[in-house]
């Protein structure tokens, strides 16, 4: 199979641009609120000033529902990082806000009797996210200061991070499921679950695929009958939701090749080259520069829309940057686009500024000037975006051209097709002597592994040597991770007799039968645009295993041909219109969306979803106070009326970006449902191999802020 192209050009814009929908998202401001005021009562509840010491893995998540400003408000005057030393405080209140990690509260312990050793007198609370733990109080007990201090919770749970996307912001979550065994995020999940149904109302239906998504809704239907008791009178629990037609929850286990395969969206490339740690990016501190429109002269700012050069941007000091569709108009249309797309949008985009800015010059009637004046605010915000979108697009491009970056697409691409196993190896052992970055290495050595049901044994011993030998050793304990159970994603073949029957069934994914069920691949499209008519227009051709299974439950027709007015007859399943019984059906030839099916399980993909490893769920919640009835088939009904409707879809074990935009993709084709997706973070194959190695961003200076 030859090498793919990022591109995927189109025959005109339009088919490269988000369609734009009228249809509105479930508003889940809500979320953000709950999150704010349970941070404010927790400060309120220790008067006085005090002293903030802050867990640096919760800064990103808190500056996405608070500010600096709001927490001084309340009593805060100073704010340090949780971190080994001397704490010096003045305020009588100290404030620990801190994940119940054992590191953490040994630093904790730690300081308290450094106070006391120097003879200084504070009053001390621990504010644990998101729950209190009975392990924090063995440790300081043991410590010997469990006396001195006021241990308390701050329950933050989901974090809305766009207007269709709510996260746990929960970076470990992958690596203690699946490296560590704690399944301590199950339950923290379902708690932000069993929240989301206070505010909206039971889910009327779960649908699920993998073991840990089984135990998850066991766990949900359970804390359901315990939770209804709650007598507040804002909380939905005793009754059926009227926007939200069902639950659809993946592990990431059911589907471990999207996160390890290179993103092409805009969005999901910026993750893998530059890193988005909760919704913010480090780049240039020249773009964030303010510029003046085209023609307006300022010595001092820049006047064009074109950054500086590359070279002289990748040296740059960084400044964050929130990557936000809400306060950047041009980021919401570029996210979710395949890379190669990106540079005639900006193209289109400039033009029109062009354009636009031009018309001061030209003769206007007073009105015309009113009007003009009035826009001119945002033409200039919307050319900081231009030249912000600009410069990152400039900064990836290299990165894009060079041979390592495309021979591992060529690898990937060839392995996704299951072309010449063998040879793919062979390229990775390549990369490897030629110095590539360990991340890519393992990504497709894990890539293959999973596709190929193993890599043969002498030749992975092999590999692993070289690997160490090339990387370090300080790599043998990933190696070890990504090979041993519950992970097994590293694998030899044939494998050993004494292996364990978890390994057994990761060693058996069906790769090659559910790529042909479930149309993963198209093979070389003609023509071209009939990519940007499938999810797999993403992956440049791939579409993405957990998306499809979305779609099996969901939009059934897409999985069997694009959803654009071809009729599919392999099967006969319920899909398109409002009662259900299209065949097939996507989005019209006319281009009139067609009304969205009723959730009615894995109905017609049994045995498909069947033979994937991982327990399959499909259960009706029973409400608490009816007689333990199922609940109302008002999920099913909603669509037979005009009214539209949410399906929230929950990843057990992270998400990527490419997968959010596929999502959003297919909830753009029909009429009448919406996505929410939720989960326990954002992902990629490199923050999922560093996370399991056991790698993470340190946190320099004393003094913290948001």
């Amino acid at each position: 199979m030859a090498a793919p192209s990022t591109s995927t050009s189109t025959a005109d814009d339009s088919a490269s641009r988000p369609s734009q929908d009228h249809e509105p998202h479930l508003d889940i401001s809500a979320l953000k609120d709950i999150a704010r005021k349970d941070l404010v009562n927790a400060l309120n509840s220790v008067n006085g000033a005090k002293t903030l010491v802050l867990d640096p893995s919760l800064a990103g998540p808190l500056s996405l529902v608070t500010e600096v400003t709001l927490l001084k408000h309340h009593g805060v005057d100073k704010m340090f990082w949780l971190e080994p030393g001397p704490l010096s405080a003045t305020s009588p209140n100290i404030v620990y806000l801190c994940r119940p990690w054992i590191k953490w509260i040994k630093i904790v312990a730690d300081q308290i009797k450094r106070h006391a050793r120097d003879g200084q007198t504070h009053t001390y609370t621990i504010l644990l996210v998101p729950r209190q733990s009975t392990l924090v109080k063995r440790i300081l007990e043991e410590e010997g200061v469990l006396g001195d201090v006021n241990i308390s919770a701050y329950n933050l749970q989901f974090i809305p991070i766009a207007e269709d996307v709510i996260s746990l912001e929960s970076d470990n979550a992958f690596k203690e499921l699946w490296v560590d065994g704690d399944e301590t995020v199950i339950f923290d999940s379902t708690q932000a679950l069993i929240t989301l149904q206070k505010l909206y109302g039971a889910f009327p239906r779960i649908v699920g695929k993998g073991d840990y998504a089984a135990k998850l809704a066991s766990l949900l239907q359970r804390n359901l009958n315990a939770s209804a008791s709650d007598n507040s009178p804002n909380s939905l629990l005793n009754q059926t939701s009227e926007k939200i037609d069902s639950l659809i929850v993946l592990d990431r286990r059911v589907d471990m090749i999207t996160p390890l395969l290179t993103q092409l969206t805009y969005e999901g490339l910026i993750d893998e080259m530059f890193g988005i740690k909760n919704s913010h990016v480090e780049i240039p501190a020249s773009l964030l520069a303010p510029v003046n429109a085209p023609g307006e002269s300022d010595p001092n700012a820049s006047s064009s829309t074109n950054p500086a050069p590359t070279t002289t941007l990748t040296k740059e000091k960084k400044k964050k940057y929130h990557l936000s569709a809400s306060a950047d108009i041009l980021f919401s249309e570029l996210r979710d686009l395949n890379f190669a797309s990106v540079g005639k949008k900006l193209n289109l985009v400039a033009r029109r500024l062009d354009e636009d800015f031009k018309a001061r010059h030209k003769d206007m009637s007073v009105a015309q000037l009113r009007e003009f004046v009035g826009k001119l605010g945002g033409l200039k915000t919307e050319h900081q975006s231009l030249r912000i979108h600009t410069g990152l697009s400039e900064m990836i491009v290299p990165t894009t051209r060079t041979e390592e970056f495309n021979k591992s697409l060529e690898i990937q691409q060839n392995l996704l097709a299951s072309y010449d196993v063998n040879k793919q190896i062979s390229g990775i052992e390549d990369l490897i002597s030629q110095g590539a970055d360990m991340q890519t290495v393992l990504r497709l050595l894990c890539l293959a592994s999973i596709i190929a049901g193993g890599i043969k044994t002498k030749t992975l011993e092999n590999i692993k040597r070289e690997v160490l030998q090339s990387y370090g050793y300080d790599y043998l304990p990933l190696l070890l991770h990504l090979s041993s159970s519950p992970l097994s994603i590293l694998l030899p073949n044939p494998l050993p007799p004494s292996t364990p029957a978890t390994v057994l069934a990761a060693s058996k994914y069906p790769y090659t039968s559910i790529r042909k069920s479930l149309r993963l691949l198209i093979e070389d499209p003609d023509p071209m645009e009939e990519l940007e008519n499938d999810i797999s227009y993403v992956y440049s051709g791939y579409a993405p295993i957990s998306v499809r299974l979305v779609q099996c439950i969901a939009q059934k027709g897409g999985v069997l041909s694009n959803p654009n007015g071809e009729k599919d007859k392999r099967v006969n399943v319920p899909t398109g219109g409002a009662d259900g019984n299209g065949v097939g059906k996507g989005k019209g030839l006319d281009g009139v969306k067609v009304r969205a099916h009723p959730i009615v399980g894995w109905k017609g993909f049994e045995d498909v979803v069947g033979s994937i490893p991982g327990e399959t769920v499909d259960m009706v919640q029973k409400i608490p106070g009816n007689g333990d009835a199922p609940s109302s088939t008002m999920s099913n009904l909603l669509l037979g009326r005009e009214q539209s409707t949410t399906t929230v879809v929950f990843f057990l074990g992270g998400c990527t970006y490419t997968e959010i935009a596929a999502l959003r993709w297919v909830g753009r084709q029909n009429k009448g449902r919406k996505f929410l997706i939720a989960t326990t973070g954002i992902i990629s194959g490199t923050s999922m191999i560093d996370s399991i190695a056991g790698i993470g961003k340190s946190t320099s200076g004393r003094e913290a802020g948001l």
